[in-house]
């Protein structure tokens, strides 16, 4: 059974995640304004990915007899300035998806409920990559310096995420 501290916990990071999810497609759709296909395909996979997260979450929350309240969802940004601007607020919205998942982390150590624990240290190990990646993007763009032709091929390497599975 989940102490209602960490019930209304996850409940906020179910709601965090739909956030991520609905921010990763703006970026998506920007993206694909920008005529940038490839950075559209990433940021509408990771859309997915965040979407699936939340029911991870939901499903935790559930099978530990909680109950789910969802809230709405705040709208995210609809201009990012450009593809780089977008990874960067995609970076810096995962250093703060972080600093919630090890809050909860911390709270379910408190309480003593380690099958949360176990369900968080997957999303610890998630954030560590998904800060990574981010990064790695951010530090490749501010490389390349917006110059258009490896932009297009930097657009085509991040549209063939996915196609390796």
């Amino acid at each position: 059974m989940l102490s209602p501290d960490i019930e209304n916990a996850m409940n906020t990071q179910i709601a965090a995640e739909l956030y991520s999810s609905h921010l990763y497609l703006a970026m998506s759709a920007y993206c694909e304004e920008q005529a940038l296909p490839g950075f559209a395909h990433w940021f509408r996979l990771q859309s997915d990915e965040e979407r699936d997260h939340a029911l991870k979450f939901l499903r935790h929350v559930v099978d530990r007899g909680g109950r789910v309240m969802l809230t709405s969802v705040d709208e995210p940004p609809s201009d990012f300035g450009s593809p780089q601007g977008a990874f960067e607020q995609a970076l810096a919205h995962e250093m703060n998806v972080s600093m919630m998942i090890d809050g909860l982390f911390g709270m379910s150590v408190k309480h003593g409920d380690y099958a949360s624990q176990v369900f968080l240290q997957w999303f610890v190990t998630e954030q560590v990559e998904e800060e990574r990646t981010a990064g790695e993007i951010v530090q490749t763009l501010k490389t390349l310096g917006g110059e258009p032709a490896s932009l297009l091929i930097l657009d085509r390497e991040l549209g063939s995420r996915g196609a390796e599975r």
